[in-house]
């Protein structure tokens, strides 16, 4: 999905509204395993320009794509969730960040 598609899974509508902020933690390393690996490629490759650089993201897209379908394929469940942080009441927000710390 593209960043406006996932705002909109996430039903995200205000442009304030941060996607990184209303994502789980396999959310998040995905997305972080798609620019780390675009950044990786387009380093190795010194791309230069816009070509360049739109190959190698779609290469490190793919990169993190295979990796969340293969995940996908043996947990049984999908990474990406509707769930986004400001449909939650804050109680509930605060407890899940206690737990984690």
């Amino acid at each position: 999905m593209t960043p406006a598609e996932y705002k909109a899974f996430k039903s995200l509508d205000r442009p304030a509204d941060n996607l990184r902020d209303h994502m789980n933690d396999l959310e998040l390393i995905f997305t972080m395993l798609g620019e780390a690996s675009t950044t990786e490629i387009a380093r190795n490759k010194d791309a230069q320009g816009y070509v360049e650089n739109r190959s190698a993201a779609l290469e490190g897209g793919s990169v993190a794509g295979r990796a969340r379908c293969d995940l996908e394929k043996k947990s049984g469940k999908r990474i990406t969730s509707k769930e986004n942080y400001k449909l939650l009441p804050e109680a509930v927000v605060r407890k899940r960040v206690e737990k984690k710390a």
